[in-house]
């Protein structure tokens, strides 16, 4: 076996292990928002308080989780990957001692929130890892073993829960997520690397507080809708949108936004994300309003009601990934309409079984209903995701991480607010609980089955959107290789630009460039004009120079590396602007693109900044790379209009959205 060969797997294996890590995380995320919620009952015995209070140990969780979804962005760029990892799981194996040891409500709902921080950061930092390490032929099924797990998650929690209750109490439950917990945090101190590009992103405290208050005053409103006073409900929702709104008229205008809107510009992605939260919608829906019916009405016990939903939810698991696989193959333009109407017909049909006596019955209705879900979660995800550019895709991941929150308090708040509401009225109408408690039922039921078909006019729209998208791509191909000359460089150039302060030094220019995988950068004043430019190149100069013993860079690599480390010891009191080129050539940010290309070649360089005016900012940089891209692409555009796969379906590389 070649070294080469040999390197290869072995960073294949490092790409299994980290997935299979943000794979669990993503599991205890998801298991954490229900695992405590069959055990409410006993709780509301043993620490002396209603039902209307212990709630807040299931909706307060959710709320924590979804405020701090968006800060994990900016930590994920800012700390490497490996302990900020293990710090967000360590918030979860704190709270579930706190939680074990609580002498009252109060400081079990601290340790329920302490693990909510936790579950907010972890779901997003999973999908991050997934994403930079997952091949991108094979993204589809490592976000269908993504998916598998979210649902797993919550459905697990049930099973796991129920069977516990039957022979501790729950404290118990407590002390075993902890123990969980703990040995996935081992597991990412051992197998994780970093994997993200760090900076030093700046997280906006104003902006944190108003996605904060929008979140919690929108979904507090709507939970409490129901079984709460209707003009507080409302009251709240409404500051909630106006705090919401608030919020992206903020994030349009600060230099370092906590979420970059840039994603919501694809349709394809606002429809990937819509049907994957109505997937989600779908499981915590039924998951919280089947153990209540079948141990309100059927009478059955705890473990009974876990143990009729255990066959689906085992079964999902070994189909999220086959879905994954399918959805490589084939795209989603049968898959997603398929699933979603599947959910449909057997949420009605399991809501008429609700009246029958057969347990079993129900049961069995239950399993394509939400074995259907994996043809819908996963894949719409993955198609959400693979609409976006490579800087714009952890933002829309923080986004649908974000959005499995809201649909997680959505579908808990609606299908037990419609329980309850059905159930209430067939009393007042004269009939017995029994019956009444179908009604109930049955109308959660109804609901489901109405967000799913919505699932399908979406998903039929995000056809439409893809082949759209596709069109555009090959139109814009074909006029960029008529007339280049028609576009600018603010068409063509990076837009996050990978900057150095002048007061860095050089040390810490080459740890970003390392960090970064780039060999320079412009140094910025303070005041964002531009500086100057460093590269790997004038540093090795400089140590050629200075250091003549310690030219080679690689001889780290080979171990013999004394003599280096000491002259790249000097870097650390050693200022950027000493060794960086102060007369940079720039490309104005109206140029042609022919322009840049004449800049690129005729000063022999790599990459140019691009500045709005003659001394204004540095707003992006445009590189000799890029314009190759282009080139090929408008070459293979105007030859053969666009690539095409082997069954008729586009390229991944192209980046287009593979629904069809």
């Amino acid at each position: 076996m070649s070294s080469h060969h040999a390197q290869a797997q072995g960073t294949s294996r490092a790409a299994i292990g980290m997935i299979a890590v943000a794979a669990a995380a993503a599991f205890l995320a998801t298991f954490n928002e229900t695992f405590l919620n069959v055990a409410l009952t006993p709780i509301m015995t043993d620490l002396g308080v209603d039902v209307s209070t212990v709630q807040w140990l299931a909706t307060g969780c959710l709320l924590v989780a979804a405020v701090f979804v968006p800060v994990s962005n900016v930590l994920y760029h800012r700390f490497p990957t490996r302990p900020l990892f293990v710090g967000a799981v360590a918030f979860l194996v704190v709270g579930s001692v706190v939680g074990a040891l609580a002498p009252s409500f109060g400081v079990l709902l601290a340790g329920r929130l302490l693990q909510a921080i936790g579950t907010g950061l972890l779901t997003p930092i999973g999908m991050n890892i997934t994403l930079a390490v997952a091949p991108r032929e094979k993204l589809g099924l490592a976000m269908g073993i993504m998916a598998a797990m979210t649902t797993l998650g919550p459905s697990m929690a049930i099973v796991v829960s129920g069977a516990l209750l039957s022979i501790a109490p729950w404290t118990t439950l407590m002390w075993v997520f902890g123990a969980l917990s703990l040995i996935v945090l081992l597991a990412g101190a051992v197998l994780l690397r970093n994997v993200a590009e760090l900076g030093r992103p700046v997280l906006d405290v104003l902006s944190f507080l108003l996605v904060a208050v929008g979140l919690v005053g929108l979904l507090y409103g709507i939970s409490t809708a129901f079984s709460g006073s209707a003009p507080v409900a409302a009251l709240a929702a409404v500051v909630g949108v106006l705090a919401l709104a608030a919020f992206v008229v903020r994030q349009k205008r600060i230099e370092h936004p906590l979420l970059n809107l840039r994603p919501f510009r694809s349709t394809p992605f606002v429809l990937g994300v819509s049907m994957t939260m109505l997937g989600l919608l779908f499981v915590f829906a039924m998951n919280v309003v089947i153990p209540i019916f079948l141990q309100s009405v059927k009478g059955q016990t705890p473990l009974g009601a876990s143990l009729i939903l255990a066959p689906g939810i085992l079964m999902t698991v070994v189909l999220g990934p086959v879905a994954g696989r399918l959805f490589d193959r084939h795209g989603g333009r049968v898959m997603i309409p398929a699933g979603f109407t599947i959910m449909a017909v057997f949420a009605l049909l399991v809501g008429a079984a609700a009246g029958h006596e057969s347990v079993l019955l129900f049961a069995a209705l239950y399993v394509p209903a939400v074995l259907a879900t994996s043809l819908v979660i996963g894949p719409s995800q993955t198609f959400a995701l693979s609409s976006l550019d490579r800087e714009s895709s952890p933002h829309g991941v923080t986004v649908v991480s974000t959005s499995f929150q809201i649909a997680g308090c959505l579908g808990t708040s609606l299908a037990v607010g419609v329980y309850n509401a059905m159930t209430t009225l067939g009393v007042e109408n004269g009939s017995d609980l029994l019956a009444a408690s179908t009604l109930g039922f049955r109308g959660a039921a109804v609901l489901v089955a109405l967000t799913s078909v919505i699932g399908v006019i979406l998903a039929l729209a995000a056809t439409r959107a893809a082949r759209a998208a596709r069109a555009a791509r090959a139109a814009d191909a074909e006029e960029t290789a008529r007339s280049g000359r028609a576009r600018t460089v603010v068409d063509l150039m990076k837009s996050d630009v990978y900057a150095l302060s002048t007061e860095q030094n050089v040390l810490e220019a080459l740890q970003m460039f390392t960090a970064r995988g780039i060999s320079g950068a412009p140094v910025l004043h303070p005041d964002g004009s531009l500086a100057g430019f460093l590269s790997d190149g004038d540093v090795m100069r400089y140590l050629s120079a200075k250091h003549p013993s310690s030219t080679n860079i690689y001889s780290f690599a080979i171990g013999e590396s004394d003599d280096l480390e000491d002259a790249l010891a000097d870097l650390v009191s050693l200022p950027v602007m000493r060794l960086a080129t102060p007369e940079v050539v720039t490309v104005d940010a109206n140029a042609s693109i022919a322009d840049a290309v004449a800049v690129l070649s005729d000063k022999h360089l790599k990459k140019v900044p691009v500045l709005r005016g003659e001394n204004g900012p540095v707003i992006g940089i445009v590189s000799r790379s890029a314009v190759n891209r282009l080139a090929i692409s408008s070459y293979l555009a105007s030859r053969e209009g666009q690539v095409q796969r082997a069954d008729g379906e586009t390229s991944t590389a192209e980046r287009v959205p593979q629904l069809v």
